[in-house]
């Protein structure tokens, strides 16, 4: 109980408080579960060690890595945008939970270790044992533990799931993650809660034959034996919708980690902040649809932040049509509204610590 009433103080008071440094004990090995949450007019800053509250138990079946403590800094918008077009998750962490502890969606594991066969297995379907946990999450090669569904032993720690809307996390562009219930009317606080479904499912029929594919019924053991149909459920392309919470009460973009797939979201609906960014270039996570994200630039490194919003349609490059609405597309940096960029506004966000490194499971 003692770390229910911690924890839920830091899921709302972070909103609030300028400086929040709760500290909770983990089980064994005498490693602490250490977490500092700071905000200014402009972002949300999360440092963690990205230890659970639980320690992890690994390595273990399916997983050979060993959890080690991290050393993170991540940053999210206080004022998140939503973009026109959703972005595609891919070479950053997803998010961050209210613990510290990062959101992976995808896997780097493909058809015959083959990534451009196009076909990568998922974490939480069952196909392929990755080594979960009872808390859906693992551990990478570089010991960095890290969830691919609902965080079983956080939202308990909250006060459980289905009595309220718990907020369990940031995304990487600054909105807010919540637990697998919200309101059925999104509107309306007083509305009873509901499970939230996600609008993807199963594709019908079998996968293309080909010499380079694994062919087959679509049985959810890939992440693109699934495909996205707008109003088959309560949530968008990236998993979440617009509505009121306990912590938004005039209303707020968020997301939701729901029991089937996409689990945790595959897209953002903002810009991911730099800091997210791994350092690696691991897959994106969602099926087919559109650009793949903000890639990397020279030396592994992402583009710089122009570079990014002017790149409306993720392909890597500026066409004659972005490059026309640069004025308008360069805008979305001047966090201050003062009609300039600044030095700061244009500079890259530092990259956080323990990024992964290849060879295992991720």
């Amino acid at each position: 109980m003692r770390h229910s009433v911690l924890l839920l103080s830091l899921a709302s008071a972070a909103l609030l408080s300028p400086v929040l440094s709760p500290l909770w004990a983990g089980a064994g090995a005498g490693i602490r579960n250490e977490v500092k949450i700071s905000t200014n007019a402009r972002f949300r800053t999360i440092e963690s060690n990205g230890w659970p509250e639980e320690t992890p138990k690994f390595p273990r079946r399916g997983n050979p890595n060993t959890a080690r403590p991290q050393h993170y800094q991540f940053r999210v918008p206080m004022q998140p945008r939503a973009q026109d077009h959703p972005t595609r998750a891919g070479g950053y962490w997803w998010g961050v939970a209210v613990n510290g502890v990062p959101f992976e969606p995808g896997t780097g594991e493909t058809w015959q270790n083959n990534p451009q066969s196009g076909w990568r297995y998922e974490a939480a379907t069952g196909f392929l044992d990755l080594g979960l946990d009872e808390h859906h999450a693992h551990v990478q090669p570089s010991g960095a533990y890290h969830y691919h569904a609902l965080p079983v032993g956080l939202v308990g720690q909250l006060g459980g799931d289905g009595e309220t809307m718990r907020l369990i996390g940031w995304a990487a562009d600054g909105f807010p993650l919540y637990s697998g219930y919200a309101h059925k009317i999104p509107d309306d606080p007083k509305s009873p809660l509901s499970a939230m479904k996600s609008s993807y499912r199963l594709k019908a029929g079998n996968r293309p034959a080909q010499a380079d594919g694994p062919g087959g019924q679509y049985d959810g053991r890939f992440t693109q034996d699934f495909e996205f149909v707008p109003g088959s459920g309560d949530l968008d392309e990236c998993n979440g919708r617009t509505g009121v919470t306990p912590e938004f009460p005039q209303g707020t973009f968020y997301y939701c980690v729901t029991a089937a797939f996409p689990f945790v979201p595959r897209f953002w609906r903002g810009e991911p902040d730099q800091s997210f960014f791994k350092n690696d270039r691991p897959p994106g996570g969602g099926p087919p649809r559109g650009g793949s994200g903000p890639g990397p630039g020279p030396e592994g490194r992402p583009p710089p932040p122009p570079i990014q919003v002017m790149d409306r349609n993720r392909d890597g490059e500026l066409d004659a049509e972005e490059l026309a609405k640069a004025s308008e597309s360069l805008l979305q940096l001047d966090q201050n509204k003062d009609g300039k960029l600044s030095e700061e506004e244009l500079r890259p966000g530092p990259p956080p610590g323990g990024g992964p490194s290849p060879g295992g499971p991720e």
